[in-house]
């Protein structure tokens, strides 16, 4: 039995935990209402368009997942999250999951600025504001899709980083462990192992820091590659990088300027685009390597497009593509990559693309009934959608319902991060990497560099998509707001013992 005394404490103890919740509320409230309204706005979007919107990549993923095999174009990573949540079959599921991933992505960049940096809370709140408020950061997280997923990891990674000043083995085991998902999830995961790792090393946290990262991340990473290996002969993560190498390329591509030789290159010389006269080159560089007819060169060897012969062979051309026409290379990897800074979202590369990252009610329905998905085969004999049929045990079409739909189609016509404020935010984010030369950029060059990169690699090997832009927003957030730190927190005189303990604290 309880006696009064036990009870007496117990009641104590919970009013004590209910008046610490309520202090760290007030402490938080700017943060806490934002959350919540970010919160009611993906609960609408749920409502409108339930239970999942569909992307051409989706139905993969699916596949994947109903039938667990390395894909040739994609890793595995965000299939493996959909296999373990198919006993509950739902698509609803799935969604809220990538909902929870975006508010949780804004709690990070809030608790690292508020907790390491310093920042006031509604300078904190003002930098995870895209990611809790940008309706197409919103779209994204209800489209089947990894990139909610991979956005993230990419900041988990960033975060833990950052938190810890002297970082453990433990903590970069975990670090480590991170990277890997996150390179299973999308393959620039690659670029930010490398873009941590050289971070770590000049920073000079140690060796053992830096091995564990290393090892963490290689363990489940070469598991996969062996896995790879065993169902396609290649110890790699795909066989599709030197294919959309080659898809970059080939709106340029020009082997009089390559100087192939068909009669001892004939494989590259099969790749070679013939320009009719008075006919242009495709203006979209996806349409080389998903496209049919003219510009279509990988049909001359029949088969799978995705294999290890075709694959190297476009590679190879691509690389020869870039080494012989580097200026052409260069202006179409720079006009792609302005195109992230606009201050509207000109339609691009198409508008059947275009559309699929909008809230599109009216059009997401046929006669007043949900647009059914598209019927291409899949795997084992299998079609896309019979096989989201199979793992929802259910319709899994888009149900536009109003007004919920009409709402967040309204919202997106003006709340979202304008590309030419991203723009701006990268400027203040190199201003701090600049005056912290002396230090390699100090916090701000870690979150700053994995920005670029998000932006710059899309361009660089395959061609823009608007969905590749939302990556980088939260990480371009945390390097400006580590920048502007000092000149937004509040001046507040430092005692003697504040400005002893100032001087053995390592600068940042």
């Amino acid at each position: 039995m309880v006696s009064v005394a036990d009870a007496s404490a117990l009641e104590d103890s919970a009013q004590d935990r209910l008046a610490r919740m309520r202090s760290f509320l007030r402490r938080h409230r700017v943060f806490a209402v934002a959350l919540a309204m970010g919160g009611l706005l993906r609960l609408i979007t749920m409502l409108g368009y339930g239970p999942a919107m569909w992307f051409n990549d989706s139905y993969e993923y699916v596949s994947v997942a109903l039938h667990p095999r390395p894909h040739a174009i994609r890793p595995d990573g965000y299939s493996f999250w959909l296999l373990l949540l198919k006993p509950f079959h739902s698509f609803t599921l799935v969604t809220l999951t990538q909902h929870l991933m975006g508010l949780a992505t804004a709690v990070l960049v809030y608790a690292l600025l508020r907790k390491r940096f310093g920042l006031p809370t509604w300078g904190a709140t003002l930098a995870a504001a895209p990611v809790l408020f940008d309706a197409y950061q919103i779209q994204l997280e209800q489209l089947i899709m990894s990139d909610s997923m991979f956005i993230l990891l990419v900041v988990g990674v960033v975060t833990l980083v950052l938190w810890h000043r002297r970082m453990s083995w433990r903590v970069g085991a975990v670090v480590g462990l991170l990277l890997a998902l996150t390179w299973l999830t999308r393959s620039i995961g690659l670029p930010i192992l490398a873009l941590v790792v050289a971070y770590l090393l000049l920073k000079r946290v140690g060796w053992k820091p830096v091995a564990a990262v290393m090892t963490a991340c290689a363990v489940p990473v070469v598991a996969y590659m062996a896995w790879f290996n065993s169902a396609f002969g290649s110890f790699a993560m795909t066989q599709s990088d030197g294919l959309i190498l080659y898809m970059r390329t080939a709106i340029f591509s020009d082997c009089a300027k390559m100087k192939i030789d068909p009669r001892k290159e004939l494989d590259l010389a099969l790749m070679c685009i013939t320009d009719k006269p008075g006919e242009a080159r495709e203006k979209f560089s996806q349409w080389y390597l998903w496209g049919e007819g003219r510009g279509e060169q990988l049909h001359v060897w029949g088969g799978k497009k995705f294999d290890d012969f075709k694959n190297e062979t476009a590679g190879a051309f691509a690389r020869r593509a870039i080494l012989s026409q580097p200026g052409d290379y260069l202006k179409v990897v720079a006009a792609d990559f302005f195109r992230a800074f606009h201050w509207g979202r000109p339609t691009f590369p198409d508008a059947k693309t275009y559309n699929m990252y909008e809230f599109r009610p009216y059009e997401e329905l046929v006669n007043g009934q949900p647009k059914r998905l598209p019927t291409w085969s899949s795997y084992a004999g299998g079609r896309t959608d019979t096989d989201a049929f199979a793992y929802e045990q259910g319709p899994p079409e888009t149900r536009v319902v109003s007004p919920w739909a009409d709402i967040m189609s309204a919202y997106q016509k003006v709340f979202y991060l304008r590309g030419i404020l991203l723009g701006g935010i990268l400027i203040i984010g190199l201003y701090g990497l600049a005056v912290r030369w002396r230090v390699w950029g100090g916090p701000v060059a870690l979150p700053w560099l994995a920005a670029f990169g998000l932006l710059l690699a899309p361009a660089a090997t395959a061609e823009f998509d608007y969905r590749y832009v939302l990556p980088a927003v939260p990480l371009a957030c945390l390097a400006a707001a580590i920048t502007l730190r000092r000149g937004i927190r509040p001046k507040r005189v430092t005692t003697t013992s504040e400005a002893a303990s100032a001087t053995t604290t390592p600068r940042s």
